[in-house]
């Protein structure tokens, strides 16, 4: 049962298995379009977000010293290589967990299922490796473009009167702005990795975590206390 033909596999595979995996990719991808894109009449917090990136930088040019700066964009660097780091333990985790039949069978009997056989618990944890490994590309790209932003910052003249200063800072910014972007896809395929393991417990926990999954990112870019803030809401 452990060397099964992928035809064979497919059969294991119910609708209800197609349907959720489908429905978590689609809802990843288009949640993150929409928070990328939502329109004029209603910004996310990601994209309120960069026009402040966009007036820090304009303000640090006349900022004398600038080691707030260095330092608020040396927190952000950090960040990112945190999660990365995080996400490196967590695709080993993952890996290890498909490798080893044994301990996914064990995993299968306590979850009340006795005649599965392992390579479908392996084939459900490859989603969970792919948003994994989604996430550490992108919190790993993050952390360079946070680099190059810093690097730019540093290019900024001193005089703020100096016909270079404003176009460089504009240039960190937007530098800033794509670091955080992808700082944030990072985030949300970490959180639908999580939403993927439910896939362990059945393909309606799966539609059921997806769900969650796209509710709280949803609710925070949009609905959150902190997007109220923002846009000057008391």
């Amino acid at each position: 049962m452990a060397h099964l033909l992928p035809s064979s596999l497919l059969i294991l595979l119910g609708p209800w298995d197609y349907a959720g995996l489908v429905l978590t990719v689609a809802a990843w991808w288009l949640v993150g379009a929409r928070i990328e894109r939502p329109g004029a009449r209603r910004p996310s917090v990601t994209v309120l977000m960069m026009q402040f990136r966009r007036d820090w930088m304009n303000r640090m040019v006349e900022r004398d010293p600038r080691i707030f700066d260095a330092q608020a964009l040396a927190s952000l660097r950090q960040s990112t290589s945190f999660f990365a780091s995080t996400c490196v333990i967590a695709i080993g985790g993952a890996l290890a967990l498909i490798g080893n039949a044994e301990s996914l069978r064990g995993v299968a009997e306590g979850l009340g299922e006795h005649d599965v056989p392992a390579i479908l618990w392996q084939v459900k944890l490859l989603p969970v490796t792919f948003f994994l490994l989604a996430a550490f590309l992108k919190f790993v790209w993050s952390n360079r473009l946070f680099g190059y932003s810093m690097v730019v910052m540093a290019a900024v003249p001193n005089d703020a009167a100096d016909p270079a200063a404003r176009p460089r800072a504009a240039q960190a910014a937007e530098l800033n702005i794509r670091a955080a972007v992808n700082f944030n896809r990072g985030l949300r395929a970490m959180y639908f990795a999580l939403a993927a393991l439910a896939w362990l417990a059945g393909p309606l926990a799966l539609i059921a975590g997806a769900a969650i999954a796209t509710w709280i990112v949803w609710s925070r870019e949009f609905m959150s206390r902190p997007r109220d803030i923002l846009i000057g809401r008391n």
